[in-house]
């Protein structure tokens, strides 16, 4: 099964040739400032799976010691985050134009949660990362 998804504009895109791991529902400030929302809703997904096209149009941001977010620079959308050493990416589900055959896991970092928003749900919550 092939999985796909693009940016906004549609210059970059990419297709997933692999399993797309649990989604998780992260609150840290970092992930809702570059997001512009109340969590950023991500999986992983396998190095090897993973195909990008278009990418000369995409640029990174380190916003954590090791760890860049790459996004569009036409329109904005984060397409992925990738931490050093190691064999995956971090997929902003956002970008997603095919269902990715995972669901929701658990929420992380609800401590640092917008102070706005209600959170009710019925999966796992935690604190900070798990």
């Amino acid at each position: 099964m092939v999985i796909k998804g693009s940016c906004l504009c549609g210059q970059v895109s990419y297709q997933i040739n692999g399993p797309v791991g649990e989604i998780v529902h992260c609150h840290c400030r970092t992930c809702r400032k570059a997001h512009g929302a109340a969590f950023s809703s991500v999986a992983s997904v396998q190095d090897r799976d993973f195909q990008l096209n278009g990418g000369a149009l995409l640029k990174s941001f380190e916003s954590s010691p090791g760890k860049r977010r790459f996004f569009c620079t036409e329109c904005g959308t984060q397409i992925y985050a990738k931490r050093d050493n190691t064999e995956h990416v971090i997929l902003r589900l956002g970008s997603l134009d095919d269902d990715p055959g995972s669901r929701e896991a658990k929420h992380i970092w609800v401590a640092d949660k917008a102070s706005w928003y209600a959170l009710r749900s019925d999966i796992p919550c935690f604190g900070t990362f798990e």
